[in-house]
C-alpha cells in the first residue's frame, strides 16, 4: 500500500474536507498489510486521521481512511442515528459502529447503503439512493445525488482539485504526513 495509492484515493480526507474514503488494495502479504496499516496509523493518528481494514477477501483488502472527530459528528446526527439504528448499529462507540459496518460488508449480499454515512455523504442522497434502489439520481460524481445537485457538483469539483494538488505535491516530494492537515 503506497503513499501514492492513499493520496490518490483519500486526499479529501487527508485535507480535512471529507469524513472518510475507501479504497481497494491488492494484498500480497497479510503481514505486510497489517504492518503498513500500523505504520500509517503511527504517522497519521496525531493529525486526526485513522486507517483500518474493513474487509479482506482473497487477494484484496478494503481500506477505510477516516477522521474520527468528523465521523462521530456525522453519525450522531438525528437522521443518521435513525438510519443506523434500523440496520442494527448500537451507537455506543465509534469503534463498535465501524466493526458493525465491517460485519455488514462481510454478510450482506449488497454493499450496505449506510456506508455513505461513514464517507460523509449527504443524508438526503443516502436516503434517496435507498428509496430509489440506486436509480433515478440527478447526477453521479463521488456518489449518486438525489438532493442538492448544484452543491454536490461543487463538492465533487473541490475533491477533484484537492486530489490533483495532493498527487502533484506528493510527486514533488512532499510526504503524506506533510500533506495531512491536523484535525
Amino acid at each position: 500500500m503506497s503513499d501514492e495509492l492513499i493520496v490518490r484515493h483519500c486526499s479529501p480526507t487527508l485535507a480535512g474536507l471529507k469524513t472518510g474514503n475507501l479504497f481497494s488494495y491488492k494484498v500480497e502479504s497479510i503481514t505486510e498489510l497489517k504492518n503498513k496499516i500500523e505504520y500509517m496509523n503511527n504517522m497519521l493518528n496525531s493529525k486526526g486521521v485513522y486507517v483500518c481494514l474493513l474487509k479482506l477477501c482473497a487477494e484484496r483488502a478494503l481500506i477505510y481512511v477516516f477522521r474520527p472527530s468528523r465521523l462521530i459528528r456525522d453519525l450522531r446526527r438525528k437522521e443518521a442515528d435513525e438510519l443506523l439504528n434500523k440496520t442494527g448499529y448500537e451507537g455506543k462507540s465509534l469503534y463498535g459502529d465501524i466493526m458493525h459496518l465491517s460485519e455488514r460488508i462481510e454478510k450482506c449480499s449488497e454493499f450496505p447503503h449506510e456506508i455513505g454515512l461513514f464517507l460523509g455523504y449527504p443524508i438526503e442522497d443516502i436516503k434517496g439512493f435507498i428509496l430509489n434502489k440506486g436509480k433515478n439520481c440527478k447526477c453521479v460524481g463521488c456518489w449518486k445525488v438525489y438532493g442538492n445537485e448544484c452543491e454536490a457538483k461543487k463538492i465533487f469539483a473541490k475533491y477533484k482539485k484537492c486530489t490533483d494538488i495532493y498527487c502533484k505535491k506528493l510527486n514533488e516530494g512532499l510526504s503524506i504526513l506533510r500533506l495531512t492537515i491536523s484535525a
